[in-house]
């Protein structure tokens, strides 16, 4: 079979050929039909991430993947050939460590993967595939992050800085779970237009000297703002945006330090940092299950289809924001 395979030790990414693989003791093989592109699997193409808990140097990417079951391994029994399903990112393993699908483990950019039985979600006959995969990370990330972390409530006002493949998602979802105002930023014109279109009630540019001053005329200052963007400028221009115990949540990665100017100001106010990572089982099932009330739709999420031998394509389409992708699908 085909695999997109990175060498984390070296950095090269190719499109080997590999054996099949065969599911051990309670994993199941999945026929993979679609496969999302990330930013993440960028960072760690270029060397920004690394993985924590990778047993050797090689590791198949791809941790927003849909597929059909294949096989079954022995002690099996939840499932059945032939079922349509989308997997979970990540994973607990044995000591509790939580290890990431194509990070720590190979994933999805392949023919076939394999994957532990209890890290399946069932999807419904008319979820296209290619939205399906999106759901584990471009959709439960930012879905975890506006109910869990941040706890938004209806008519709160938030910010969301970024609107790429997770922050135009957050919108929508913080829209339909009723926050208002809703005040994207972004540099590029047509990630604001996005935002706009997703649901945003202003689309700011965060070069305007009078950012601030519009936010607060907007919102009266923000209950969360959502750091997408993983940049330290965002995160300072956030905070000077943030109401009386306001929160930032911090779901962009970066190795960079984190600055508060003004700790006194921001102690007085109560306001308060968050970090946030990825997404648990529940995330994913509530989302599965409003999708199948037809609650929400992710038709336009899909920015291209490309196979999976065209993976380094999709890479460099992500990095450099060539069209403006949401989510970029690998379909093997």
């Amino acid at each position: 079979m085909l695999a997109g395979r990175l060498n984390v030790a070296t950095g090269a990414f190719e499109i080997e050929e590999l054996p099949v693989p065969d599911p051990r003791a309670g994993q199941v093989r999945i026929a993979v039909k679609a496969a999302g592109v990330c930013l993440s699997d960028v960072h760690l193409i270029e060397g920004m991430l690394n993985p924590a808990h990778l047993a050797g140097d090689s590791v198949t990417l791809g941790h927003e993947v849909s597929g059909v079951i294949d096989e079954l391994g022995p002690g099996v029994t939840r499932w059945q050939p032939g079922q349509r399903v989308l997997l979970l990112a990540g994973e607990l393993d044995a000591a509790g460590r939580v290890l990431t699908r194509g990070v720590d483990y190979d994933g999805g950019w392949a023919e076939y993967t394999l994957a532990s039985q209890s890290t399946l979600v069932a999807i419904p006959d008319d979820l296209p595939f290619e939205q399906a995969a999106i759901i584990p990370d471009a959709v439960s990330t930012p879905w975890a992050a506006v109910t869990a972390t941040a706890g938004t409530r209806p008519a709160q006002a938030v910010g969301v800085w970024g609107s790429g493949g997770l922050g135009a998602h957050a919108v929508q979802l913080l829209r339909m779970i009723g926050a208002a105002p809703i005040i994207a930023v972004d540099p590029l014109p047509a990630a604001r237009d996005r935002a706009l279109e997703f649901g945003a009630d202003l689309a700011l540019d965060p070069d305007d000297p009078d950012l601030a001053e519009r936010v607060f005329a907007e919102s009266g200052g923000l209950a969360v703002a959502f750091d997408f963007a993983g940049v330290p400028a965002v995160r300072e221009q956030a905070v000077g945006c943030l109401a009386p115990q306001g929160k930032l949540v911090l779901v962009g990665l970066t190795d960079q330090p984190l600055t508060i100017t003004g700790g006194t100001r921001f102690s007085y106010l109560q306001q308060q940092v968050l970090g946030h990572y990825g997404s648990l089982a529940v995330h994913i099932e509530e989302l599965v299950a409003l999708i199948r009330r037809r609650r929400l739709d992710f038709s336009r999420s899909v920015s291209g289809v490309l196979p999976l031998a065209s993976a380094a394509d999709a890479v460099d389409r992500l990095a450099h924001k060539k069209g403006n992708p949401i989510r970029l699908i690998l379909r093997p």
